[in-house]
């Protein structure tokens, strides 16, 4: 079992700056590429992996990552899927990789069984926006520890500083900033009111690191976002990319390499 020092999130932030993190949904375009695009985008820089669980209602997220979330199930993903394909994925990708997606299906999923699920192929944390913290700490924060998960939580514009304070005590992979209070999706610039809310975060001065999400398109959000935290997290633009250009190594190379500039 991995310990809480071995975890490959705390390895990534130990020993990178300006850390990119991709998202891409299980099952999208195609059912079976979840191996091709995770090592496509190991070797083309990416350093974590964010893999969605799709999902029938994707509440937090926008009109892209909807649609491929509709796609994937369509294609016939499921959890149960997924898994089998990670163990797949984790014999030839070896950075860190995170389920993201909704707390429902894996519950359905059963807890327990997901957790060990979750060790046995190599996932390294959580990302479940709509478990609240509460019941985290109750019910799931000793499972997700025996299992060597970290549970990343979110925060937005509006969260208060003793929210925030409360989620960097409760958590040791990172922090995910939600950009804006808006749905994902791929933008173009940020505003004066989003570069303030990464500034006030920055000046808190947290024991984790923190990624940037919601809104990063190209090179220059990207290092916007990675002036004021740790990095940044990439969805909507990546599927974007893939569900146009397909999923081929060169392709994603160029996705990445035009990000990171």
């Amino acid at each position: 079992m991995e310990t809480m020092t071995t975890n490959r999130i705390n390895e990534v932030f130990q020993n990178k700056k300006n850390v990119l993190s991709v998202y891409y949904t299980a099952g999208f375009p195609e059912l079976n590429n979840t191996l091709a695009i995770a090592q496509n985008l190991e070797v083309a820089g990416a350093d974590i992996i964010e893999i969605g669980m799709p999902f029938s209602d994707p509440v937090a997220d926008g009109p892209t990552i909807q649609e491929s979330n509709k796609k994937a199930l369509e294609n016939g993903m499921s959890i149960q899927l997924l898994f089998e394909q990670l163990k797949e994925v984790r014999q030839s990708v070896s950075i860190p990789i995170i389920l993201m997606g909704y707390i429902n299906p894996v519950l359905q999923f059963g807890i327990d069984a997901f957790c060990e699920k979750c060790e046995e192929v190599g996932v390294d944390g959580l990302i479940l926006p709509d478990l609240p913290m509460a019941e985290y700490l109750a019910l799931y924060k000793d499972k997700f520890d025996d299992h060597g998960i970290k549970n990343v939580f979110l925060i937005t514009p509006q969260t208060s500083e003793n929210r925030v304070r409360e989620i960097d005590q409760n958590t040791d992979g990172f922090i995910y900033m939600v950009s804006s209070a808006s749905t994902t999706g791929a933008r173009g610039s940020f505003s004066e009111e989003q570069i303030s809310y990464f500034e006030r975060i920055k000046k808190m001065d947290l024991k984790n690191p923190t990624l940037i999400g919601f809104g990063i398109s190209n090179n220059d959000t990207y290092e916007q976002a990675c002036t004021y935290s740790s990095g940044a997290i990439i969805g909507s633009a990546f599927i974007n990319c893939i569900d146009s250009s397909g999923i081929e190594k060169e392709i994603i190379n160029q996705f990445v390499k035009d990000i990171k500039g």
